[in-house]
């Protein structure tokens, strides 16, 4: 109880973050097809939120070494209010498009700094429950922003003003916070050859997760739409996937720490690229079975990403897990943009379900490299392997720093990322 009070204005200050963030990823892709904007023009917002949000990852930590912590999260979490606000204020395909790439980077790196006060404050006996916590919050928030839709009408100001407020509330626990300033923060290194030694599976996978996680979150909304879901349908609906991607991982992981994870993950690809093709196939169900349908779409999806890292780590040398998570982050945030782009052209010139087209052929890809990799390498005993740890991918809660408090990262990692934090920045003589 110590250990969650003693950090409890961080995470106030991450959930209002998530919350503010939930509501403004499913507000834009609603209103701009209220707008008349095509989905081709929304399939961009997603690839520039990626986009946005791997620069941040790998620019927000030099920021913070010249300007320092506080002041870095005040002008990243202002302007992601500012950048909402004119959404509401410019509209227009090509501003969003904009907008979105510079609301990623804000929210990436307000999100590491969050974290990195986080680790500051953990130890490897709170680590995994720092952790836990910080993982349900974050879910939580996030469900609560896109359901905060139900309560209103999303052509009008309201929720645009509404998330605006709660983003500059996010700034008021990390600026009252007493904590030391942490430590530089994380950038995600991207080392191919080292990913692919390891696992090739992992690298592949992590990609074409990238590209159905990707056109699904961006796109979800826009296909709901399109058939003809009630807005309150379409949060309902994409709360509930996300929801089901967290809880189904539970058991997902104990099976995948057991049983060869490749298995695992061929069954759980099939699974979402069933459910999927038959939301392409036969789209004219109703509103019920339609969001149940998608519901249980969003969970087998959603539970891909922390099986394949599982699997990555199980292979990687003792110490190299922040390298593993990190550089699967990026070839993941890169699936995440060319995801929504295939997607909307598809859907642009066919219909709204070839949205799981994509999302199906991604899964088949996946499948059959995966087979034929078990056929290259034996798997491992169970007692060789780590542990499965949960994560949502949904591309919005996931950062270099996040690694940090996993509780897969070993003290020596911790250690030499300190000891090469201390050469990068200790002046010459």
């Amino acid at each position: 109880m110590s250990t969650v009070f003693s950090i409890a204005a961080l995470l106030t200050g991450s959930a209002l973050l998530l919350l503010a963030g939930g509501l403004h990823g499913l507000l834009l892709p609603v209103r701009g097809l209220a707008e008349g904007f095509s989905d081709s023009s929304l399939g961009l917002l997603g690839a520039g939120w990626a986009l946005g949000y791997m620069a941040g990852c790998l620019c927000v930590p030099l920021i913070v070494q010249r300007v320092g912590h506080i002041r870095t999260f005040g002008v990243l979490a202002s302007l992601a209010g500012i950048t909402l606000l004119l959404n509401l204020l410019l509209l227009h395909p090509f501003t969003w498009v904009l907008l979105r790439s510079l609301s990623g980077f804000c929210f990436a790196g307000a999100a590491m700094i969050v974290e990195s006060w986080l680790n500051e404050r953990a130890t490897n006996e709170t680590r995994g429950k720092i952790f836990g916590i910080y993982t349900m919050i974050n879910l939580g928030a996030t469900t609560v922003g896109q359901m905060l839709l139900t309560l209103g009408d999303p052509n009008g100001y309201l929720f645009f003003v509404l998330g605006s407020i709660i983003y500059s509330l996010a700034l008021l626990p990390t600026a009252l916070s007493t904590a030391m300033t942490p430590a530089p923060l994380t950038q995600a290194r991207l080392d191919p050859k080292l990913l692919w030694k390891n696992s090739p599976i992992a690298v592949v996978a992590i990609f074409l997760v990238g590209i159905s996680n990707g056109a699904f979150g961006t796109l979800g909304a826009v296909y709901g739409r399109r058939i003809g879901l009630e807005v309150s349908d379409i949060a309902i609906m994409m709360s509930l996937a996300l929801l089901i991607g967290a809880i189904i991982q539970i058991p997902i992981g104990y099976v995948s720490d057991r049983l060869d994870r490749r298995i695992v993950l061929v069954s759980v690809a099939l699974m979402a690229m069933g459910i999927g093709t038959s939301l392409s196939l036969f789209g004219d169900y109703d509103t019920g079975l339609t969001i149940a349908l998608v519901a249980a779409f969003g969970g087998t999806i959603y539970s891909m990403y922390p099986v394949i890292v599982a699997h990555a780590s199980d292979h990687a040398d003792p110490g190299d897990f922040l390298k593993t998570s990190g550089g699967l982050l990026l070839i993941f945030g890169t699936g995440t943009m060319i995801g929504p782009l295939a997607a909307a052209g598809l859907m642009t010139a066919t219909y709204p379900g070839a949205l799981f087209q994509v999302t199906a052929a991604a899964h088949l890809s996946m499948i059959l490299f995966a087979i034929w990799r078990m056929t290259q390498r034996a798997t491992l005993d169970t007692d060789e392997k780590t542990d499965f740890v949960p994560v949502v991918s949904t591309g919005r809660l996931s950062t270099p720093e996040t690694s940090l408090l996993d509780p897969r990262t070993d003290q020596d990692e911790l250690e030499d990322r300190v000891d090469e934090e201390d050469l990068e920045t200790k002046p010459s003589n």
